[in-house]
């Protein structure tokens, strides 16, 4: 894609954000209106309703006063009611009947009867029914509309986080441009306060930048030369000169929005409950509406058995039951998304509610992954020692192969050449030096090449959970250079959190046995599996389902991949800013194995109002059908439309308040 391509697919997405707020705020006014005109529209027509009159002990009469009341009934059942009869025939159309069905059927019946009670003179009219009703059923979609709406806003809130212009370096001249003319490769000024306009890499300058708002990481992080930063966090104290890597939506920031938005469209298993729940619901009204007025019809005769069947159908309307679901993932998602865990698929995060096994990969994990050499063992010269391991390990991209070159260069030590370079998966490397045969590698390396270990200083420093690289030359084992990875001090807490919550933990590894059962001592992991190679990885998650455990596994996402995907949740932890991670369920942007803590207690938490909501919603039409159907019509009491009409709104604002209360969750760090 080139520059001028590349604006226009940025202004056209741009765009269509605006579209979709636009169309949003739209719904939300529309409803407002239609709200607004019938309320007003529904007190004269209180005024003159017989029903009311008689209450009340009032008398307000004039020729052609039940024709003024079918006017403005008139106009509320198609201003007011539109929304609803629109809908009603798009379920019919698609053979999927729910909730706009069943106001619509309401509404439709009570205007129809009660016009034909005006022309043929004969019944009761039901027209301040229908009027509030109609009210109340607009005043319920106007409070969903405005809480879909909130729900989206922490969404909306990233997108707002991007600056709209940057200091452009071109020639050694500074220039303000817009973000959208920012290509890869430009060179561009933060200054201090300043937010950084788009994804890079610091080429001058140190300073503490917020990434809070982005990663969820409450304290400013330190960035000098070489180290990324994410476009929208804020340059606190010095310059910087970042250097442009992504634009448009390669960027963290658009590549958050995009996992947002699709797992806020993605269905969860409760969802599809509650889905099928609210089509079932329309059956099991229409049918209680038809017994209820065959019923009534024998017993009170066709005016009252109408209003009983109006009364069950106005009860069942699935209103909340539809805002139970959607609403919890809308604001679960973007409330996620602001603490740095962001979630692909909907049904895994709601299955890590479930987990009873956590597996963690050490490496980078619940350690530093930041290897320093520690101790070198030479059965040779040391110098040659290290000349031999650093020209083996110089082609190989682990993070101890490059601690090894950087060590020889700093020592001085001059890299020699390799012949026939091969990597060997699990093991280590081989090489040709000056014609003879070269190994380096872990210990299944010396196994492979039945070379066995005689030293007591090798063994004694491997019980001290150091990683030791063994150096075979010209057939013989020449020496071990040891290094030492530090344990990251949140693993610990955040095993002791995991087993409070009735949770075992498993950490897998490809380094010994030894490095394996000092890391677990440190941590607190009572098992381990050690001398784990990459592709075995899932065979020992295999092995935890096998016994019946829920298994989610935690790792980097590179070559814990298929372990990722062979269990039941996985999770990427680190992402920093590459969170397109294809093999996970959930990316946990920082490197802090704290948050897969409190990945579960929110998928808990999001789970438990869920059901919570689903009990306010189908639970209140299960105790409010019959009710509405007349089952206390022995001693007397009838639940007319209109406080049917209340009592169902009532329900929805209740889930929507309940599901609200998942922004007061407390974080990590109040935990």
């Amino acid at each position: 894609m080139n520059h001028n391509e590349h604006k226009e697919h940025e202004t056209d997405h741009l765009k269509h954000d605006k579209h979709t707020k636009h169309t949003h705020s739209h719904h939300i006014e529309e409803f407002k209106k239609r709200f607004f005109v019938s309320l007003l529209l529904t007190i004269p027509i209180l005024i003159l309703s017989d029903m009311i009159q008689m209450w009340f002990g009032f008398k307000v009469d004039f020729p052609f006063r039940k024709y003024a009341v079918f006017s403005l009934s008139t106009f509320i059942f198609f201003y007011g009611g539109w929304p609803f009869l629109k809908g009603m025939v798009e379920e019919i159309k698609k053979k999927m009947p729910g909730m706009m069905t069943l106001i619509g059927m309401a509404i439709s019946i009570a205007f129809i009867y009660s016009s034909f009670t005006v022309f043929s003179g004969q019944g009761k009219d039901f027209f301040w029914e229908l009027a509030t009703l109609v009210d109340i059923m607009l005043l319920g979609h106007w409070i969903e509309a405005k809480s879909i709406m909130g729900a989206s806003r922490a969404l909306e809130e990233l997108v707002k986080v991007m600056p709209k212009m940057a200091h452009l370096i071109k020639n050694n001249e500074i220039m303000d441009v817009s973000i959208s003319e920012l290509k890869k490769g430009d060179l561009v000024l933060v200054k201090p306060g300043e937010k950084i306009p788009s994804d890079g890499v610091v080429e001058e300058g140190e300073s503490f930048v917020n990434e809070s708002l982005l990663t969820g990481e409450s304290k400013p992080v330190i960035k000098r030369k070489g180290e990324e930063v994410i476009g929208g966090s804020i340059n606190k104290e010095g310059n910087l000169r970042i250097r442009i890597l992504k634009t448009g939506e390669e960027t963290y920031l658009s590549q958050i929005i995009k996992l947002v938005k699709e797992a806020q469209e993605s269905k969860s298993r409760t969802q599809d409950i509650a889905n099928k729940a609210a089509g079932l619901l329309f059956y099991i009204a229409l049918a209680a509406g038809i017994i209820t007025y065959i019923f009534w019809i024998i017993y009170r005769g066709p005016d009252f058995a109408l209003e009983r069947s109006v009364t069950v159908l106005v009860i069942a309307c699935p209103h909340a039951l539809g805002l139970a679901i959607p609403l919890v993932v809308a604001i679960s998602t973007s409330l996620t998304a602001k603490r740095g865990i962001l979630i692909r698929d909907r049904r895994a995060f709601e299955n890590l509610k479930d987990v009873d096994a956590v597996v963690f990969d050490k490496t980078g994990t619940l350690t530093l992954g930041n290897f320093k050499v520690d101790k070198v063992v030479s059965f040779i010269e040391e110098n040659e020692l290290i000349r031999i391991a650093s020209a083996l390990e110089v082609n190989s991209e682990h993070i101890i192969a490059k601690e090894i070159v950087n060590y020889a260069k700093s020592s001085g030590i001059k890299i020699p050449h390799i012949k026939d370079f091969k990597a060997l998966p699990g093991r280590g490397v081989y090489g040709k030096i000056e014609d003879k045969e070269a190994f380096a590698g872990n210990e299944s390396l010396l196994t492979e090449l039945n070379i066995k270990i005689e030293s007591d200083e090798i063994k004694d420093l491997k019980e001290y959970g150091k990683t030791p690289v063994f150096i075979v030359y010209d057939g013989k084992l020449v020496g071990a250079i040891f290094l030492s990875d530090q344990v990251r001090k949140e693993s610990k807490e955040a095993v002791r959190k995991l087993k409070e919550m009735g949770i075992k933990v498993f950490m897998l590894t490809g380094d010994t046995e030894e490095v394996a059962k000092w890391v677990s001592k440190e941590i607190g992991i009572d098992q381990y599996f050690a001398r784990v190679l990459p592709h075995k990885k899932q065979e020992k998650i295999k092995l935890l389902k096998e016994k019946g455990l829920r298994v989610a596994m935690v790792g980097d996402g590179i070559n814990d991949a298929p372990a990722l995907v062979t269990s039941d949740v996985g999770i990427a932890i680190g992402a920093g800013t590459d969170v397109a991670i294809e093999s996970a369920d959930i990316i946990l942007v920082r490197n802090d194995p704290g948050d897969v803590v409190e990945a579960i207690k929110l998928s808990r938490a999001t789970y438990k109002k869920m059901v919570q909501n689903l009990w306010w919603a189908a639970g209140y039409n299960a105790f409010a059908i019959p009710l509405a159907g007349g089952v206390l019509a022995g001693i007397g009491f009838f639940l007319s439309p209109a406080v049917g009409a209340i009592l169902m709104s009532l329900s929805t604002v209740i889930v929507a308040i309940n599901a609200q209360t998942l922004n007061k969750l407390k974080t990590k760090e109040e935990i």
